[in-house]
Formats: structure tokens, C-alpha cells, sequence
């Protein structure tokens, strides 16, 4: 599969609007570019390398296109780029069940920016057009690329900056979509704790307990054999996560490119392994905050940058922790022993990020809303709502 682009005609929806496909690397670049000027008053925002947003973009390094269809377009008013798209199918998202959300006929749009209204919608009937041109007859959107990558719309906490690997938007592309015959379908949700004082003290007998037991055991991953444990915590997150509304399996290349991203922000007392009775059934996954050192780069990691980037990575401080991934094989979910787990990784987890990287709270998400283990286990550890992002269905 490939980024399109051919066969996809300038499209005229006013006097002075003109939607164009991006077919060549100028365009590519006001593409890319297009977001660091639309969001460069917004103190939350947080620019992202644009070395990853071109890889993000690229058939050659990003293995989603290896099942995924992808046009971008441009938004063009009197020749002044004021918005952009893209719109896209992954096959592999064709093939799931229509009860969990994707399925026959499902496209996407996403990575939407826009100046205004105006350029919103007609982007937005770009994509319609296209989507539709290509055989669906259904949107979930915004999705920029995968599932896997910054599903759903900013709807909820534009008044702080999000952590590493989230997205945050103009909180006025909420009314855009909406008006345009968007309906809310799911919404992902990510909570926020406290976490120099420890938990309450139900978590720490559940955990005790568990620390008794001669079957279970907890280990940190191992940088030594960082490709076995990377493949161990993917596989077990395919498993985990096979049922859940919205999921696309990660291919083995992806899980191998997810491994190589994810290397340089791995630090072994911060991912733990459960194992019961010498098998691994669990994985939780915790990131300091890279984002407090992003946002100072500006996009950029020239001149030197990347050496101040390099410098922290060795010996990261940060006073945020973000889980952004947790999961326990089917065969053990919705017993005592799947939450046992839970909360004996959150808590040592809790303890390393604490003494080794100054960390005073936490952030775990995204959580689908309907997801009621993990709620409940949010609940149980006196977590705060911080950041809802919603995803939106129309019939095209």
C-alpha cells in the first residue's frame, strides 16, 4: 500500500477554497509544516519532531502502510495553505468485526488542522469523497494514522500540555465535526494520580497478598534481551486487547518497529513482566514524560537539540509518568488474579518512578470508557479524570 497520489482531482468548494491532494515533497512539507503555524499560540500544544511526523507519513519507515491506503489533502485559500487531512483505509481494520467498531466498509479521516471553519468542512467533504470513492460507506474519525497511533479528538483538558504519545487540539474543531453530522461513538479516556504517597490501604494488602504467592512473580524487563521482551509484551497486548471496541492486531513488522521507536525511552524498573507459574500473561508499560523536552525543540532537534535530548535520556527526571499501555491475556481477565496483577505492577511501578525519577503523579490512558476492569481499577487507586478524547461515526 502507498500514499495515492494520482487520480485524485483538485477538488473547488467555494470561490476562493480549493482542496488538493498532496502529491509532491513542497506539498508535503507545507503539510507538515501547516501545524506549527496554526498552533504556535497555543501554550498546551506540544510541537512534535517533525522527523517523526515525516516518518509517520512515509511508506518507507512507518509499516502501516503495508496494509493501509492514504490520501492527504491541502486546504487552499487565495494560494495561502490554511488546512489539511488525510483520509484512509486500513485493510486490516476491513477485517475485523462490524461489533467492534471497524469493519467491512469503515474509513477514516485524520491529522485534520484547519484555519478555520470553512476549510474544516470542506477538508472534511474531501475525505467524505474520497473515503466513499474507495467503497466505504461509513466513517470513524479522527484516527491520524492507526488506532495505534492518536486516536480521537481533544474534547475534554485543553488547559494543560498532554504527555508523551498524545494528542491535543483546538478545542473549536469539537463544534466543526459535530455540525457536520458527527455522532460521539466512543470515548477514550486517561486519568491522572498523585503518586508520591502511595495507594490506599485495600491496594496495599492486594498486593502484599500477592507478593506471597509461590506462582506469581513480577520481573522488569531486561535491556540485555530487549527484542524478546519487546515481542513478549506485544504479543500479550494482541492477545489482551483482541476484543476490545476499535482493535487492529499489530502485524510483526509493526511489532518490531513499535520495539525499535520505543527503545530509547525503555527503562527496565519502569515496565514490569507477570509471570504465572513461569508463563507470562501480564505487561504494564510506564514512560516518563518526554514531553516536558519536546516542547522546548520547537519541532526540531537542530542545532543542538538532539544533544540536549541524548543528554536527558541517559538520566531522565521527570514529574510526570504516563501508562500508556497494560494487559492481561484473555484466559485470566475478570478475575481477582487479572486485578491482583494490575495493581502489584502500578504499585511497584509506582515506588521506581518515585526514587529513581522524581516522578509526583501519573497518568494512565487512554482507557476505552466502556472498559470496566480498567475503570475500576483507575477508581480503586483514587485517579482523576484529566483528558477525554472522542471518536465520531457518520454514514457517508
Amino acid at each position: 500500500m502507498q500514499i495515492i497520489t494520482q487520480k485524485v482531482q483538485i477538488i473547488t468548494v467555494s470561490s476562493h477554497i480549493v482542496i488538493k491532494p498532496v502529491t509532491t515533497k513542497a506539498q508535503l512539507k507545507s503539510f507538515v509544516e501547516l501545524a506549527y503555524r496554526l498552533n504556535a499560540n497555543d501554550p498546551h500544544w506540544v510541537p512534535p519532531l517533525k522527523s517523526e511526523t515525516y516518518a509517520l507519513l512515509s511508506p518507507q519507515k512507518n509499516p502501516f502502510f503495508e496494509h493501509a491506503t492514504v490520501q492527504l489533502f491541502l486546504a487552499e485559500d487565495d494560494g495561502k495553505i490554511v488546512g489539511r487531512i488525510s483520509a484512509h483505509i486500513d485493510h486490516l481494520a476491513l477485517e475485523q468485526p462490524v461489533e467492534q467498531g471497524l469493519g467491512p466498509g469503515t474509513g477514516n479521516w485524520g491529522l485534520l488542522e484547519a484555519e478555520n471553519e470553512a476549510a474544516a468542512k470542506a477538508l472534511i467533504e474531501a475525505a467524505e469523497k474520497w473515503l466513499k470513492e474507495q467503497g466505504m460507506h461509513r466513517i470513524i474519525a479522527p484516527m491520524s494514522l492507526s488506532v495505534w497511533d492518536e486516536p480521537g479528538l481533544l474534547t475534554t483538558g485543553h488547559d494543560h500540555s498532554p504527555t508523551v504519545m498524545m494528542g491535543h487540539h483546538n478545542a473549536e474543531y469539537q463544534g466543526w465535526i459535530e455540525t457536520d453530522g458527527y455522532k460521539s461513538v466512543k470515548e477514550l479516556i486517561t486519568y491522572d494520580l498523585p503518586i508520591t504517597e502511595g495507594f490506599p490501604p485495600l491496594i496495599e494488602r492486594i498486593v502484599k497478598s500477592g507478593e506471597r504467592s509461590n506462582k506469581l512473580r513480577l520481573r522488569k524487563v531486561d535491556k540485555r534481551h530487549f527484542d524478546r521482551d519487546a515481542k513478549i509484551i506485544m504479543n500479550i497486548l494482541n492477545d489482551a486487547w483482541s476484543d476490545n471496541w476499535g482493535f487492529v492486531p499489530l502485524t510483526d513488522h509493526e511489532i518490531d518497529h513499535v520495539g525499535v521507536k520505543l527503545k530509547p525511552i525503555v527503562y527496565e524498573d519502569l515496565i514490569m513482566i507477570a509471570e504465572l507459574e513461569g508463563k507470562p500473561v501480564a505487561f504494564m508499560m510506564s514512560l516518563p514524560d518526554l514531553n516536558d523536552q519536546i516542547k522546548k525543540m520547537k519541532g526540531s532537534l537542530l542545532p543542538f537539540n538532539w544533544a540536549k535530548l541524548l543528554w536527558w535520556l541517559k538520566s531522565p527526571t521527570s514529574p510526570t509518568m504516563r501508562v500508556p499501555l497494560m494487559g492481561v491475556v484473555k484466559d485470566l481477565q475478570n478475575s481477582r488474579m487479572a486485578s491482583q496483577m494490575a495493581f502489584m505492577m502500578i504499585e511497584y511501578i509506582r515506588r521506581e518512578a518515585v526514587a529513581n525519577y522524581g516522578a509526583t503523579r501519573g497518568e494512565i490512558g487512554w482507557i476505552l470508557d466502556d472498559n470496566k476492569g480498567m475503570v475500576a481499577i483507575a477508581d480503586a487507586i483514587e485517579s482523576k479524570i484529566n483528558r477525554v478524547y472522542t471518536l465520531y461515526e457518520k454514514a457517508i
